[in-house]
């Protein structure tokens, strides 16, 4: 048999239709921008957060808060010159930057108070100069900083355009469709290795091997939420799975845990109890990717509540439980470790598509060497990719029988 699918599309389609519009901005696309230098000027009733550009910049600001936050997008930057070592300054607690989008670099600033932006200047060159750009920030009321966020959100309406889909999505029709998801990426690195390396970067290399893999198979056709180094919120990631009509969504990730020991694969399941602390502590890490990258959490609701949404998504959850089974067997045969307690539950956001049987794929732990190593080498990447692809060969042809 296959999947259950209650035909809930017509039934529920007037509560989803408003959560299939996304905020997105459009800048020019052109070689990346090189960033100088980056410095933040302190004085007693403000801070200057101010960006040196080769380039003029474009930009767009928006405030978000819970947690409080400045985000200025910009046209697509690189920072390899930029010292960017000092980032804790006057009513700044941290910056990040990176990806956001193709064509779109997002910088995020972590504000220690409420505060208001009190200038925004662009600079020509001057004197041995670059383009500068800076924004003067100080210090406001929480009401006075919860406008501006309101004020902001309305400013995003007009920049608003539907989701984009993986051009794999247009390959000839296939006859099970698999939703491939490279964990983080772009503004967002995820989990760090002993190493340094990103797991951004593992996620997105084992999910372009699976991808290869899967593609041989006439029976599949393969939808990748990214393939390459950008960032997609959760929900974008979700809604990727419904909008190409998945039947599989596969998720792949690699963890870091603050213990060197401990090491192999789990796999996920969505459950809004957790099995154990740590898998609730994991869910909760990785739901803090929008945060991460400036999402404003707000607009972005996963789910809409209703009772034939909770049904559908009871029985896709059963299906998800029959693949995991099926999963962890076949990484054991990669050469990964897989302990007694693999198969784990949480409420991980990016597990909630009501009608797509969804998994999560934590690889392995990039805070153990021995799985760093595998998570690295192309051939231990081959192997996971490999075992992923027998789970779901075997899983379709269960519900086919």
């Amino acid at each position: 048999m296959k999947p259950f699918r209650v035909n809930i599309s017509q039934l529920i389609t007037f509560m989803v239709a408003f959560l299939l519009v996304f905020s997105g901005i459009t800048l020019s696309v052109r070689a990346a921008t090189e960033v100088e230098a980056v410095r933040m000027g302190i004085h007693p009733d403000k801070t200057r957060f101010v960006v040196e550009l080769a380039d003029k910049p474009e930009y767009r600001i928006f405030y978000l808060q819970n947690p409080n936050r400045i985000v200025i997008d910009m046209q697509e930057l690189n920072w390899d010159k930029a010292n960017t070592k000092n980032r804790k300054r006057g009513f700044i607690s941290n910056y990040r930057y990176g990806l956001f989008r193709q064509g779109t670099s997002r910088i995020v600033l972590d504000l220690k108070q409420p505060v208001k932006i009190l200038r925004q200047v662009i600079l020509p060159p001057a004197e041995g100069k670059p383009y500068r750009f800076f924004i003067d920030i100080a210090p406001t009321s929480t009401a006075e900083f919860a406008g501006l966020v309101v004020e902001s959100r309305k400013q995003q309406v007009a920049n608003r355009k539907p989701i984009t889909i993986s051009p794999d999505v247009k390959n000839t029709k296939k006859r099970w469709t698999v939703v491939v998801d490279a964990g983080h990426g772009g503004i967002d690195p995820g989990a760090i290795g002993q190493s340094g390396v990103y797991e951004k970067q593992l996620t997105l290399q084992v999910a372009l091997k699976l991808r290869d893999i899967l593609k041989k198979n006439p029976d599949y056709k393969v939808v990748m939420t990214r393939d390459d180094d950008t960032f997609l919120s959760l929900r974008e990631r979700v809604q990727v799975a419904r909008k190409s009509k998945g039947d599989l969504f596969v998720s792949v990730h690699a963890d870091s845990i603050g213990r060197s020991d401990i090491r192999g694969s789990t796999v996920y399941t969505l459950s809004e109890n957790a099995s154990d602390k740590e898998a609730d502590a994991l869910a909760h890490m990785n739901n803090k990717s929008d945060v991460i990258a400036g999402v404003d959490l707000e607009e972005q609701d996963d789910t809409v509540q209703g009772i034939l949404i909770d049904l559908a998504q009871r029985e896709t959850m059963n299906f998800s439980v029959k693949f995991a089974k099926l999963l962890l067997p076949e990484i054991s045969r990669s050469g990964m470790k897989v302990g007694s307690r693999s198969h784990r539950f949480a409420g991980f956001r990016v597990l909630k598509a009501p009608d797509v049987p969804s998994v999560l794929v934590e690889l392995g732990y990039l805070s153990n060497r021995s799985d760093e190593k595998i998570l690295k080498s192309k051939s231990g990447q081959r192997k996971l990719a490999q075992s992923i692809s027998n789970a779901i060969d075997k899983y379709f042809a269960e519900i086919e029988s």
